[in-house]
């Protein structure tokens, strides 16, 4: 399985999001990119790719620890910038961001506990991409429309576990089906 542990929007802060994304994609040039999909909006945690089956069930558990030891903290959809001289384009956090980056640490160690290879560990950076492309595209005047947006601040009360289903159809413009395969609960009570 494809697997990433991740922090999910609700569905108001991704409404919020997809207005603003509504209106990049009327800017010039904006058919260069390929726009993720709102199923696709998340803020990846720990991206652990092809995951053998038999570590699952440990990674789970692991994860479920990593989740009730982090108490529940306030996030928010806030500003945005690019990877890879305009390869990927994102939408940024802003809130509780040393919890965020607390959780995104203690669900990589929990793939390394559990077997997970996960190769060099890098700096956290908060993100959600909202666009990609296979070549250098200039991106600025969409980093600069992202720069005025800040969603509501929520809550973040679980971690999620998501597995991605690759394009196997061919068709251009497809995009990865995500799926939530368990959740839970952030603190004490979780």
């Amino acid at each position: 399985m494809r697997l990433f542990a991740a922090v999910l929007p609700p569905s108001d802060v991704v409404d919020e999001l997809g207005r603003v994304v509504s209106e990049l994609k009327a800017l010039p040039g904006a058919d260069r990119l390929r726009w993720t999909g709102r199923p696709g909006w998340h803020f990846t945690l720990a991206f652990y790719g092809q995951v053998d089956e038999d570590l699952v069930p440990g990674l789970s558990e692991r994860l479920e620890r990593a989740a009730r030891r982090t108490e529940p903290f306030p996030l928010a959809v806030r500003g945005g910038g690019h990877f890879g001289r305009g390869r990927a384009l994102w939408a940024g956090a802003e809130g509780d961001l040393n919890a965020l980056r607390l959780l995104a640490d203690r669900s990589e160690a929990a793939a390394r506990k559990a077997g997970v290879p996960m190769g060099e560990h890098r700096r956290y950076t908060p993100h959600l991409t909202v666009a990609r492309s296979r070549e250098s595209v200039r991106v600025r005047p969409y980093v600069e429309s992202l720069a005025l947006f800040t969603s509501r601040t929520w809550t973040v009360s679980e971690l999620a576990m998501v597995r991605s289903n690759l394009p196997r159809s061919g068709v251009p413009g497809e995009q990865p089906r995500y799926e939530t395969v368990a959740r839970w609960a952030l603190g004490a009570a979780g």
